[in-house]
């Protein structure tokens, strides 16, 4: 079978003879550092992507996509035609109202939070709230029973569990005859008990049923609209268009506009990481040099004597080109490998080392995400195998420069 002159020689300088065993263990030990820092560099950003992941999920899970909402402190605006409106765009996958009313709930001990007035058979299209419940039913939230659903760690700073009442202090000033104005007071009942998993939420919110809402907020409509999207990254183009459709007098926003610090900082740290994890994959890649420096000065007597036989510099470059490359494709190919097996496999490993040792990594009482997540990205994996491979053909150019600058009169004077 034909190959070039190039790649044939190059391939059989690859195998090790007795007299240049060294310089194969040089060989393997840069194929071992480049595998275990693409390994490495792969499995670090399939965990940052299964954080990224679960926490778009949790906070998304909680949040809408987008909202429409009216004036502060105002039901929107013929909300039934904005209802209409909204549900008429082929990205809007759901759509549910709602009234929010920043309270001040009282029971054994006091904590301020977020009453959310919902509508129990819409809500589920645009939130997961009614999957994360730990005790008690969502679907209590029904009209004139005044019940409410609180988040884990709020009912803990409350004290109360299911079937506790709490007391709602909402800052709605009514006239007084007699003692003036006075905020709206009213007694719930604690119907059922949500974990979403973020602080944010499990702390800070409370569920009663939007007529409920209505009545305490002093209002004749929902104070917005939450929107489930088809593509959450489509969310500012498809909140321009809705914008535009409804008018002035509403008002609409994306989950980007309330988190877009939050994971642009999360972006931004794995953008960090991954440069920095480069610089390993590099510090990898200057065996290789070494390796092939070594090999030139090995086979300066071949190099002189195929510079006789009338070999050209660039084909001498090619034979020293394609042994640098093929130790980095060997690498990048095993890293590649083992780094998508040890990221698939990765929260199973975790919780074994955790049963082993009785260690826990990520403490529940801890962290909110109490299991070491991971994402296999093959957008990152290729780009991690894109920039070994530029690293590894880098790294040859150098010693096979110095291999085709070789003098043959020189190499052979003491042959």
């Amino acid at each position: 079978m034909f190959r070039p002159l190039e790649l044939f020689i190059g391939l059989r300088y690859t195998r090790a003879k007795r007299r240049n065993q060294f310089i194969s263990f040089i060989s393997t030990v840069s194929i071992v550092c480049i595998t275990i820092s693409v390994m490495a560099l792969i499995t670090v950003m399939s965990v940052m992507n299964g954080f990224d992941d679960q926490l778009r999920t949790r906070i998304l899970g909680a949040i809408s996509d987008a909202t429409v909402a009216g004036l502060p402190g105002e039901s929107v605006q013929n909300w039934q035609y904005a209802m209409k409106t909204v549900q008429d765009n082929p990205h809007v996958k759901g759509a549910a109202p709602y009234v929010e009313i920043q309270s001040f709930l009282q029971a054994q001990r006091s904590s301020g939070a977020m009453v959310r007035g919902i509508d129990i058979s819409l809500e589920p299209k645009v939130s997961d709230i009614n999957k994360h419940m730990i005790s008690g039913s969502f679907d209590s939230l029904t009209q004139g029973d005044w019940n409410i659903v609180l988040g884990k760690e709020l009912a803990l700073q409350l004290g109360v569990n299911v079937g506790d009442r709490v007391t709602v202090v909402v800052p709605v000033l009514r006239a007084n005859p007699l003692l003036g104005s006075l905020p709206l007071i009213k007694s719930f009942k604690v119907s059922g008990i949500f974990e979403m998993g973020m602080e944010e939420f499990d702390s800070g919110l409370g569920l009663i049923n939007m007529h409920n809402a209505e009545k305490l907020a002093g209002v004749d409509g929902p104070t917005g609209i939450r929107l489930k999207l088809d593509d959450i990254y489509n969310a500012g183009p498809v909140a321009r268009e809705l914008a535009n459709a409804l008018g002035q007098v509403y008002e609409v926003t994306t989950w980007m506009d309330s988190h877009a610090n939050f994971f642009s900082a999360i972006s931004m740290e794995k953008h960090v990481m991954f440069i920095i994890l480069s610089l390993i994959i590099l510090v990898a890649v200057i065996n290789l040099i070494s390796m092939l420096m070594m090999l030139v000065t090995d086979k300066q007597a071949d190099i002189a004597i195929l510079r006789t036989l009338g070999s050209t510099p660039r084909s001498i470059m090619g034979m020293f080109m394609v042994q640098g490359v093929l130790v980095g494709v060997v690498g990048i190919g095993f890293g590649v490998t083992l780094g998508s097996l040890l990221s698939w496999q990765l929260p199973r490993i975790v919780k074994w080392i955790e049963h082993l040792t009785g260690i826990t990594f990520l403490s529940p009482d801890v962290y909110y995400i109490s299991e070491v997540p991971s994402k296999l990205d093959w957008h990152d994996v290729t780009w991690v195998a894109l920039i070994t491979f530029a690293f590894s053909l880098l790294a040859t150019l150098y010693p096979a420069w110095r291999a085709s600058r070789t003098q043959p009169a020189q190499a052979l004077r003491y042959e």
